[in-house]
């Protein structure tokens, strides 16, 4: 007896779904023609029967119909899935590391110690303060560029790393403005000119009568070459018309302590630096560099009006995120601070520490950032501050 064997139908793929609005093949619902060969019609009147239709099934058909509804079952399924928004989650859900750029006790460990713990505080978020020092900062930034983008490595960043640093530093393997974004503005400083109570200089006009009676004789500590308190004693000779020898430190702290123990001359520094020292009694400040008075200490006057007009130098501290962080997580910890920042108590803290609290939207910020990058990069050449 030979059997038979019908051929296999061919083989049906379901129609591609590219995206949410992907549509069936509309061929894959059609009846098939009713004279196709090999099969017989859907209303095939039956040999010697009456004059009735019955409606008959293949194999081929009835495959072609299965497949056509999966088909479109999960194009819909599919489209319902696309179109449900996935849930964001809660930012943050660990802890975040402030990276500080400098050793413990300068100013902007200060800064970032007290931002991280009234976060902390305020928020209910978790901010652990980090230092890495060295290179004028910039080993610090250069961690928090390669970090990932994900808002849990942040960095206080200042004038000094940021805008001066890339000037001073060949080579750097980050640009500011490209490799990081702007987070939120917390405070601004000017640079205080002091010198140890038991100095023989009394004021400002002491210092410079000194230094022109005896060229490169005195001397004065910053926290490191190229940082912008350096160069703003670098301004200040030239403005004055004197020549100042110049020692660096690696930070804020070992500058401070060698001018207490009268170890150099003079000290210029970030006024929260030098601000417990000088509450204290231990330190004289003879002038500070920004426009206006410092809040914190109104009794002292400025470069400008003590002599030498329109001096003005100030540095800023804020927060920055690797570049490529999500502007919903830039914007929450933006708001964040700013809400930190509009407080008395936050005020009154920061004031404490000789800066001034001053918030900005990310985008003010970013926008500060890249006028004073182009600002001070020629300020930087014209002292021919340079460190290879």
């Amino acid at each position: 007896m030979r059997v038979r064997t019908l051929p296999s139908p061919p083989a049906m793929l379901p129609p591609a779904i590219g995206n949410a609005s992907a549509t069936v093949d509309q061929r894959s619902l059609r009846p098939l023609p009713p004279d196709q060969p090999g099969h017989r019609s859907h209303t095939q009147r039956l040999k010697g029967g009456p004059d009735t239709t019955e409606p008959t099934e293949t194999p081929l058909t009835m495959m072609r119909t299965l497949l056509s509804f999966t088909a479109l079952a999960f194009a819909l399924g599919t489209t319902a899935h696309a179109q449900a928004p996935a849930p964001a989650a809660a930012y943050p859900a660990k802890p975040i590391r402030l990276i500080v750029p400098f050793p413990p006790g300068g100013g902007t460990d200060i800064l970032s110690r007290l931002v991280a713990t009234k976060l902390t505080e305020s928020a209910k978020w978790t901010v652990v303060a980090d230092n890495r020092a060295g290179a004028g900062g910039t080993i610090g930034i250069g961690e928090a560029v390669k970090a990932a983008p994900t808002g849990y490595d942040l960095v206080m960043g200042q004038k000094d790393n940021l805008v001066i640093g890339p000037w001073l530093y060949k080579n750097l393997p980050w640009d500011p403005t490209k490799d990081l974004t702007a987070v939120a503005h917390v405070a601004y400083t000017p640079v205080v000119i002091a010198t140890s109570a038991n100095s023989k200089f009394k004021t400002l006009a002491d210092v410079v009568a000194a230094a022109k009676a005896a060229p490169g004789t005195i001397t004065y500590g910053s926290p490191g070459n190229g940082t912008s308190i350096h160069l703003a004693g670098d301004l200040f000779e030239k403005a004055a018309g004197i020549k100042l020898s110049h020692i660096p430190y690696k930070g804020s702290n070992p500058a401070l302590m060698d001018a207490l123990s009268g170890n150099v001359d003079l000290l210029m520094s970030s006024v929260p630096s030098a601000m417990a020292q000088i509450k204290s009694g231990k330190l004289r400040p003879l002038a500070v560099t920004s426009a206006k008075r410092s809040s914190s200490m109104p009794e002292v006057p400025t470069v400008s009006e003590s002599g030498f007009k329109d001096f003005d130098v100030s540095t800023w501290y804020g927060v920055f995120a690797p570049a490529g962080t999500p502007a919903t997580v830039v914007n929450v910890v933006n708001a964040e601070i700013n809400k930190l920042l509009a407080t008395p108590e936050m005020k009154a803290a920061i004031h404490a520490q000789g800066a001034e609290p001053e918030a900005m939207s990310a985008a003010q910020f970013n926008t500060l950032l890249k006028a004073d990058y182009a600002k001070w990069k020629g300020i930087v050449e014209a002292s021919g501050a340079k460190i290879e």
